[in-house]
């Protein structure tokens, strides 16, 4: 790239470090939060304490003194900022008008005060008493055929409010349960339950102290989930070795500070993380993988031709796994060539990563969207997986597969009901239990959900918080079909764009937020959620509610669903509600074997454990036994290259969680201000005949004739790939068609968007 004369953008720091200190320092004084929430922060993530609501990062038992991170203390001064969106904000602004705001500017008028409702004649949100709301949101649904309507949940809600909300949806009469889990890590539990028979990862946060490498896939600790870095850091010193592939060099996989160190902090020497960064073409990681396990199988051989002991794990493949042959057959006729090009990488760069893998006692693969947000996500899993099934690296300490979940409780809500799958949820169980007769057919996903959207089936939208319409593909055509709907209700803390795309009848319920005290007809409630490593954690809040006229997320579940079903003498909505403990003593018995003891161990220090047979290396697979594949191509796009085609990645900043955006510094990347930039390679600048400076337009270069456009972004060199295009989510979210998904999970394929600039 030097001989173009271009200089990237990039971050000379480290991740942690001063920086950290001085993003958390930026949004606390803007939000004004009182003194009181330097004690909720100190009790973020501690037994008895309150739980975050960033990501789903485990919590020690023994954990740090400030157990919480940059991006985890943005969230809780966030919520306990001193501004309030009431009523007379409403008064003062049409929807019309507020739909031209910008979406930090949306949030930043503050917490959420009183129940709303849309009013046609002015076009504005006014107020309501909730009995109101609640009588109004059941007369609609009742007007509605059930299987019409989509109950969506963001992946924040409790365990305790997730399955009321999934016990709604069934005695209402559907399972058009999607969550947040359909735009992220659905390919997860679709892909690592085709091959392990687990939908959920098969490591605890203790393994990391044990694993000799971790490699490390289409996932940024440094941005989204910073907490992650203590038990790398701790991997690094004691002799672990780091392979990461990603698109993007993140400082996050290269360089940590210890903001809890004070010779690091003094000093400024961190701990260098990565011992290989391997800038992987977009969809890519089929092609590398399977260069990975060919240098590993070819090792083996040449071993054994040399009479010492072969690489792979015998013993393991012949008892726990199924058509290994298959797959060796599938990696002897892979070609080096093709992978090279298809993966960017040379032979000679993964051979030697292999190497790192082939000396490794124990490996942990880790891994997020980069590697499920694809056409073929579901088969780079797979991928994933054979590389780790060769030596036995499931199922035993220091190794196995482990996402990084996004959202605190997304792991959760699917444990406890909200799922789409009938076959996923215990429904003889709960006829028994509350005496009714459960829908059995399949419900929407996230995109089948869009699609009823745009072709008039689906007539109510019900969101669980979230930003559902920000968040999706094909985002101008869905806005527009939005407000055909009958009715749309969102339970929400702060206001976003998706309450003012609206359908006729809307209504905005405003709730607690986890760091908030619930104060029930039976006392102070506890909530409870489940971590990435399928351990359950119980959370208190202190603070006082934001308003007197705001309700919990569980409380507006059930006065939705008192208002809308028949009474029922098992449906016993008050009692739920005015206890807590009556909740998960519900779902202890459905899911006996996983929440047995739920209220005695709710505050067990670390959480408790609810298992995970994968771990055990008890394989719930059709074979009955760990699955090698063969995947069907090389590379995870769903659109191949093309002259002029360019493959775009979308990404996160480290002053965002999802569509909440805290500010407008990418420091991590060295970007600062304005979200619409092309961060582009200066080869391909110069191929393209731009300057740094230049103002563009993308459009998709999908091939199905329709036109999508992203305009008013300026040109910004950074270090990618060629080919490969880098801007920021949501932003860019109307590039991506609805139907580019994964296969297997509909899963929206934003790591690997077909577009072309447009000058």
């Amino acid at each position: 790239m030097d001989d173009v004369g271009l200089e990237t953008k990039h971050y000379e720091g480290p991740a942690g470090g001063w920086g950290s200190l001085g993003g958390i320092g930026r949004v606390l004084a803007r939000e004004l939060s009182t003194p009181a929430v330097l004690e909720t922060l100190v009790r973020q993530n501690k037994t008895e304490g309150h739980m975050c609501t960033s990501c789903a990062w485990g919590k020690p038992a023994h954990p740090h003194i400030f157990e919480f991170c940059e991006n985890g203390a943005k969230a809780t001064i966030w919520e306990l900022t001193r501004d309030r969106c009431t009523p007379e904000f409403f008064e003062q602004h049409t929807v019309a008008e507020l739909l031209t705001w910008q979406d930090y500017d949306l949030e930043m008028q503050g917490r959420l005060t009183q129940p709303m409702r849309y009013d046609a004649a002015t076009d504005k949100y006014v107020a309501c008493e909730w009995d109101q709301a609640f009588a109004e949101i059941g007369h609609e649904l009742r007007k509605l055929e059930p299987k019409s309507t989509v109950f969506y949940a963001s992946g924040k809600a409790s365990l305790e409010a997730s399955y009321l909300y999934s016990l709604f949806a069934r005695f209402y009469g559907h399972n058009n349960l999607p969550d947040s889990s359909n735009m992220c890590h659905e390919t997860t539990s679709v892909g690592l339950k085709k091959v392990l028979g687990s939908a959920v990862g098969t490591c605890v946060l203790e393994d990391f102290d044990h694993c000799d490498a971790i490699f490390y896939f289409g996932q940024n600790p440094g941005t989204n989930s910073p907490r992650f870095l203590h038990p790398l850091q701790d991997a690094v010193r004691r002799g672990c070795k780091i392979v990461t592939f990603n698109p993007v060099r993140e400082k996050g996989l290269e360089r940590f500070v210890n903001p809890q160190n004070p010779i690091e902090m003094l000093t400024g020497h961190g701990t260098d993380l990565s011992c290989m960064y391997l800038q992987v073409r977009p969809g890519g990681d089929i092609a590398a993988l399977m260069g990975l396990c060919k240098h590993v199988l070819c090792v083996d051989a040449q071993r054994l031709l040399d009479g010492e002991p072969g690489v792979i794990d015998r013993a393991f493949i012949a008892q726990h796994t199924h058509d290994f042959g298959t797959f060796a057959a599938a990696v002897a006729a892979a070609e080096w060539d093709e992978i090279e090009h298809v993966s960017g990488i040379s032979r000679t760069e993964l051979e030697s990563a292999a190497d790192i893998y082939i000396a490794a006692e124990r490996t942990i693969a880790v891994y997020g969207m980069g590697l499920t947000q694809h056409v073929h996500g579901s088969q780079s899993i797979g991928m994933l997986v054979n590389l780790m099934l060769l030596k036995g690296n499931v199922g035993r300490q220091g190794a196995g597969v482990s996402p990084v979940r996004g959202h605190s409780n997304v792991q959760g809500q699917r444990t406890v009901g909200i799922s789409e799958k009938p076959e996923l949820v215990p429904l003889d169980k709960l006829a028994t239990m509350f005496d009714f007769d459960p829908p059995r057919e399949k419900g929407l996903t996230t995109v089948d959900a869009c699609q009823g959207v745009l072709d008039g089936s689906v007539r109510a939208f019900v969101s669980l918080g979230g930003n559902f319409v920000r968040a999706i593909p094909e985002r101008e055509a869905m806005e527009a079909a939005w407000t055909n709907m009958a009715l749309t209700v969102s339970i929400a803390i702060k206001l976003n764009r998706s309450h003012l795309v609206h359908g006729n009848a809307a209504y905005i319920l405003p709730c607690l937020a986890r760091s908030e005290q619930d104060m029930q007809a039976s006392g102070p409630q506890s909530v409870s959620m489940e971590d990435s490593f399928s351990h359950i954690y119980g959370s208190v809040g202190k603070r006082g509610p934001a308003s007197t006229h705001i309700l919990s997320e569980l409380a507006i579940v059930a006065g939705m669903a008192k208002a809308t079903l028949p009474a029922h003498p098992k449906w016993r909505w008050d009692a739920w509600t005015a206890d807590y403990a009556i909740v998960r003593d519900l779902i202890a018995e459905t899911y006996s074997e996983e929440f047995h003891d739920f209220n005695a161990r709710l505050f067990t220090p670390g959480g408790f454990y609810r298992g995970n047979k994968a771990h055990d290396r008890v394989w719930k697979t059709a074979s009955g036994k760990a699955e090698f594949t063969s995947p069907t191509g090389l590379s995870a796009l769903g659109v191949g290259d093309a002259p002029g085609r360019f493959h775009l990645i979308t990404m996160r900043s480290n002053d965002q969680f999802n569509t909440t955006i805290y500010g407008f510094s990418d420091r991590l990347r060295g970007l600062e201000g304005s979200r619409m930039i092309l961060l582009i390679n200066p080869g391909d600048m110069v191929r393209q005949g731009l300057k740094e400076g230049d103002i563009v337009s993308l459009t998709s270069d999908a091939g199905d004739g329709v036109d999508r456009l992203v305009a008013g972004l300026t040109v910004t060199p950074f270090d990618l790939p060629d080919g490969c295009l880098g801007g920021y989510y949501p932003e860019m979210n109307p590039l991506i068609p609805l139907w580019l998904h994964d296969e297997a999970s509909k899963t929206p394929a934003s790591k690997g968007v077909p577009v072309r600039i447009k000058v």
